[in-house]
């Protein structure tokens, strides 16, 4: 098993390898840029425009004081600024060497877990991604604990009771958690219980309160479920079906399978044969989807959540990210985020042989 590990390890170099080769290279042909976006925000605007955008790029930032201090210049098309702004604004933002030596650099930096300072924000990638992390692992740790607690008692059930009245009406709540993606969901909620049309129940903003930090701790405890009930139930609800008809089919495939038929000739009861037998087997894949089903929740499920609700969290710091063509930040969070996922598989499948030993990924290699 040690050489399986070392293996999967030394694979996840040329993996990360390829996926920042693919990702660099499409923002390279992609429109838009830092440059081109600082170019376009100067078409056209007054001073006191030009100064606002300049105190966004990070206030003390290098972008922002060269704007404002940048003169008449800033106010001319892009055709007329002059040449030296451009060349400036290039080197400020990296883009004044060829895209092969700024991909060198960029994984030698990565290498040692330098991940460069955001463009408009005037911090580290990594302190960002620190300061964002609290939020996206409440979203999708207590999301991905609620949707097994939900889907592994309703999968067994159904798959109990195959075919009858209980099994159609929760296939049918199933179907429509199929059907409807969590951010539509996520509206409703806020329509009915957070003030939009009907009831005013629930905050639509933040984790927690802005004076959390003066209750008491049974309070923040409270104030704090309080804000995250919303924005939980509405990835809970767009991602229990899944998880839910996949316990089910695990369940009935090892139900009618020749060591069931033959506990129960044995004598053992029912539960016996779906505790004792049927359940190690059934859950295997369950359970050790695990990792991948809490990283896809974390990091993927959150974004339009995070956004709906105003949660700073990474996905939102990612979507601003791409739309304000941060490029450090998106590079940097996709790096860890591809570099968490490998370790989650990895982890996913030590699982496998913990869950049940006979399985051996070096046997089956060889």
């Amino acid at each position: 098993m040690l050489s399986y590990i070392v293996r999967r390890l030394l694979l996840m170099i040329p993996t990360l390898l390829g996926i920042m080769v693919i990702n660099f290279a499409i923002v390279q042909v992609a429109p838009g840029g830092p440059v081109e976006r600082v170019i376009a925000q100067i078409q056209g605007q007054d001073v006191d425009s030009t100064a606002r955008f300049a105190g966004t790029a990070g206030e003390g930032g290098e972008a922002a004081r060269y704007l404002q201090t940048s003169g008449d210049a800033a106010y001319r098309g892009a055709r007329g600024l002059p040449p030296d702004l451009i060349e400036e604004l290039e080197r400020l933002y990296g883009f004044d060497r060829p895209a092969h030596e700024r991909f060198l650099k960029m994984l030698w930096n990565y290498a040692r877990l330098d991940f460069g300072d955001s463009f408009y924000q005037d911090r580290s990638v990594i302190l960002l991604i620190i300061d964002k992390l609290p939020v996206s692992v409440s979203l999708g740790l207590w999301t991905t604990v609620l949707v097994y607690l939900i889907s592994i008692p309703l999968g067994i059930r159904k798959a109990v009771q195959d075919g009858s009245r209980f099994d159609f009406w929760t296939s049918a709540v199933v179907f429509v958690g199929y059907a409807i993606p969590s951010f539509l969901f996520a509206i409703l909620l806020i329509v009915l219980f957070a003030g939009g049309s009907f009831l005013d129940w629930f905050p639509l903003r933040g984790l927690v309160s802005e004076n959390w930090h003066e209750l008491s701790w049974p309070m923040r405890i409270l104030d704090y479920f309080h804000h995250i009930a919303l924005p939980v139930l509405a990835m809970v609800i767009g991602g229990f079906a899944g998880l839910t008809m996949l316990t089910k089919n695990s369940f009935l495939e090892e139900i009618n399978k020749q060591y069931v038929m033959t506990a129960r000739a044995k004598g053992a009861t029912e539960p016996q044969v779906l505790y004792g037998h049927v359940f190690r087997n059934a859950m295997l894949v369950v359970i050790a989807g695990f990792p991948a089903a809490f990283l896809g929740i974390l990091f993927t499920g959150s974004l339009l959540i995070e956004v709906i609700f105003s949660l700073d969290g990474l996905g939102l710091l990612g979507f601003e990210a791409v739309i304000n063509r941060d490029y450090p930040v998106v590079f940097g969070t996709l790096f860890i985020f591809t570099l968490l996922g490998l370790f989650l598989n990895l982890i996913g499948d030590l699982m496998y042989v913990l869950i049940d030993p006979r399985i051996d990924f070096e046997k089956r290699e060889g």
